[in-house]
């Protein structure tokens, strides 16, 4: 596992310390012109609850993998959080949300793996 994989296994574990749901990774490094080599997209099942996935988030990354990300948007509303980490965005949606933007359908060339919910 390098690097890269190592950080977006550490992201997954502190979505799911706040029972973030459906996970999905997105590999875009087989995707020409992309901004990162991962997407992690997930969600929670209010604002309180997104921007409680985006703290642990943070949190658990750095402690873990000594890492910060180098910018948050989205927190004031917390509908659509997203984090960067260079090579990886995190998503972070309310489901109406998610369901809007479509992350998975817009880059459905790019390698998905879905993470299992916890319970």
């Amino acid at each position: 596992m390098n690097e890269t994989e190592a950080l977006v296994k550490r992201i997954a574990e502190g979505i799911q310390e706040k029972k973030g749901r459906d996970i999905v990774v997105a590999n875009l490094t087989a995707t020409d012109n992309t901004v990162c080599k991962y997407f992690v997209i997930c969600e929670g099942n209010t604002p309180t609850q997104v921007a409680a996935i985006a703290d642990s988030v943070s949190d658990y990354v750095r402690i873990h993998a000594g890492v910060k990300p180098t910018a948050i948007e989205g927190m004031r509303n917390a509908r659509w959080v997203v984090m960067d980490y260079s090579d990886v965005l995190v998503h972070i949606f309310v489901p109406e949300d998610r369901d809007f933007y479509n992350l998975e359908n817009l880059w459905a060339d790019a390698q998905l793996t879905e993470i299992p919910n916890l319970d």
